[in-house]
């Protein structure tokens, strides 16, 4: 029996994109195109209509944008979601919205709008179209987003015995200098949100956070999350000094490292290394920056996101570092379930939880 080809609705204004995004989508083979639109209007109707298993959206579009159309979307008809944005600041601003707003990723067209190179993009376009069939909606559409809980729920033991291997460590002291490592991927905007507007201003630690993005996205990410957050989000620059309640987020097309000078610990940007796994940052590359750094003991943090860049991180640094406490995100919450999944099955984790549950856990690690 034949696999089922993932069913797609393509939404553009312009004609010659809606020929090429359903051209490449088709030539995979494992996507068939049920249907285009060229504004968000008559999108509703057809996916009213055709029920796709994903649409891919324009970010600029007449009549009704894809901000617009995406928020009828999820309220009337919720379905995955890419967007297809240019790198322009205000498209940049507004495909960061649709993150929030519950598109699933997007992919930025090469050369603008009209883009004459969007093969240059290809397979990436059929994978996350492909991943994106695959997202728990829940996941996008559930009221989690902004919930603030002051104390992290549990999981039965039975339920959790049976459901995840979490390994043991009792060498993490509250009285070490802590770094917090975070890595994340598809849906990781929205995940961040989450857990770093759930932080205190005083939380006692530095944050470095690989979020899988091209550059001029983080910037903009970081920029969203600090108006949002109680401590500081940056993103990170060259050879500044690491500070207690800042987070720094790797910039686009650039590993994020840090180095020991003194007393004091320094950003390191490497964008001459080549990609990790396709990535570049990659959770990979900081995890294993971490485990050269022995005086320092760490909280790392592996959520939402497709592959497993982080596992072989993690298992560097526990190797050389034994003051290491791994949270990843439930199954449950993970928009994709493929980095937590791989800390999980590798028995890595100390602790498994629901996004929601993820701040306060840190918190309580970093409590004196």
């Amino acid at each position: 029996m034949s696999k089922r080809k993932v069913r797609v609705l393509v939404v553009d204004d312009s004609a010659f994109m809606r020929t090429v995004i359903t051209d490449l989508l088709t030539a995979s083979g494992e996507i068939e195109v049920v249907g285009v639109a060229r504004n968000g209007i008559e999108a509703l109707e057809r996916v009213r209509v055709l029920r796709p298993d994903v649409v891919t959206l324009d970010v600029e579009m007449p009549k009704m944008d894809g901000l617009e159309t995406l928020e009828h979307l999820m309220r009337d008809h919720p379905t995955p979601v890419v967007m297809l944005s240019s790198v322009t600041k205000d498209a940049t601003e507004s495909t960061l919205q649709a993150m929030e707003r519950g598109a699933v990723d997007f992919v930025t067209k090469p050369g603008g709008t009209i883009s004459l190179h969007l093969k240059t993009v290809e397979c990436e376009l059929i994978e996350k179209v492909k991943e994106a069939a695959k997202v728990q909606m829940s996941c996008l559409t559930s009221s989690n987003k902004g919930v603030r809980r002051s104390v992290p729920r549990s999981i039965d033991p039975p339920a959790r015995k049976k459901m995840i291997k979490v390994s043991q460590n009792n060498n993490f002291s509250k009285r070490s200098k802590t770094f917090v490592i975070i890595g994340t991927s598809t849906g990781g905007p929205r995940a961040l949100q989450e857990v770093l507007t759930n932080l205190p201003a005083e939380l006692g630690a530095p944050l470095l956070i690989v979020q899988h993005m091209p550059p001029g996205f983080t910037k903009s990410l970081a920029q969203r999350l600090d108006k949002m957050c109680a401590i500081r989000v940056k993103e990170a620059e060259d050879g500044e000094t690491i500070q207690n309640n800042v987070a720094y987020i790797a910039p686009g097309e650039a590993h994020l490292k840090f180095k020991r000078f003194g007393s004091t610990y320094t950003i390191q940007l490497d964008d001459r290394e080549p990609p990790r796994k396709a990535h570049r940052p990659a959770v990979d590359v900081l995890l294993e920056s971490a485990a050269s750094e022995r005086s320092l003991q760490y909280i790392t943090v592996i959520m939402t996101g497709m592959g497993n860049d982080g596992t072989e991180g993690v298992k560097t640094l526990k190797r050389q570092n034994e003051r290491t406490h791994v949270i990843a995100e439930s199954e449950k919450t993970a928009v994709i379930y493929g980095m937590p999944k791989a800390i999980v099955e590798a028995g890595l984790a100390e602790e498994v939880k629901d996004l929601p549950d993820i701040a306060p856990s840190i918190v309580e690690m970093l409590r004196p």
